[in-house]
C-alpha cells in the first residue's frame, strides 16, 4: 500500500528544478540543507511560498512571519537578540541567515507555515532554518485537527516551539513571560 506524502498539495512532479532567480550574489552561496535534502520535497509552484529579500545586515537569527498576523514582530519585541524579516527569507551575500518561521495555531496560519517549510525543505531558499514558533490564535487548547495539523507541519523543520496564548499581547503590552521554552531553545541553538 503506498502512501501519499502530506506535504505535497498535487502530485504533479516537475520534471527539473525551476532555474534560479536572478537574485544576485547569493545565488553563489552553496545550500547545506539541515533536515530534509534539497530535491527530496519539490519545489512549491511558481508564486507560491514566501519571496525572498536582502536583509540589511546580519542578525544572530531572522522572524519571518508565514503570514500576516503571525506573530512574528510580537516575538521580536518579547524575545531579544534576533531581528524582523516581516513575510520574507532573508537573503546575505555569502552567508544563510538563521531563520525562525512564525505562524499562528490556524488552519490558514499552519497551511502557510506548512508552504514555507516545505519551500525551505526543496532548497528552493538559503537559510539555516532553526525552527517553527506555533503562537496561539486563541485561548484555550486546540481541536484536535489543529493539534494534529501542528504535529505534522511541526514534523518538517527542525524544533517546533508553542507559544501561549497572551491576554497582555493581546492588550498591546509585549512580555516575555510566555517565551521561556523559545528563549532556552534559541540561546543553545546560537553560541555567537
Amino acid at each position: 500500500m503506498s502512501q501519499s506524502n502530506p506535504w505535497l498539495t498535487t502530485t504533479h512532479q516537475p520534471e527539473s528544478a525551476p532555474p534560479p532567480s536572478t537574485i544576485g550574489p547569493a545565488d553563489a552561496v552553496p545550500l547545506q540543507v539541515r533536515g530534509p535534502q534539497p530535491g527530496g520535497v519539490p519545489h512549491p509552484p511558481a508564486g507560491a511560498g514566501l519571496p525572498m529579500a536582502w536583509a540589511p545586515g546580519p542578525a544572530r537569527w531572522w522572524w519571518v512571519g508565514a503570514h500576516g498576523g503571525s506573530g512574528a514582530s510580537t516575538l521580536h519585541a518579547a524575545v531579544p537578540g534576533g531581528a524582523e524579516a516581516g513575510r520574507c527569507w532573508p537573503l546575505l551575500p555569502g552567508a544563510r541567515p538563521r531563520v525562525v518561521l512564525v505562524a499562528r495555531s490556524s488552519a490558514s496560519g499552519l497551511a502557510a507555515a506548512q508552504m514555507a517549510a516545505a519551500q525551505w525543505a526543496s532548497g528552493a531558499v538559503p537559510v539555516d532554518l532553526l525552527g517553527l514558533a506555533v503562537v496561539a490564535d486563541a485561548p484555550g487548547r486546540l481541536p484536535g485537527p489543529l493539534r494534529d495539523l501542528v504535529r505534522l507541519v511541526g514534523g518538517g523543520v527542525p524544533h517546533l516551539w508553542r507559544v501561549p496564548w497572551s491576554e497582555d499581547w493581546r492588550l498591546g503590552t509585549v512580555t516575555p513571560a510566555t517565551t521561556g521554552t523559545l528563549v532556552r531553545t534559541l540561546s543553545a541553538l546560537i553560541t555567537d
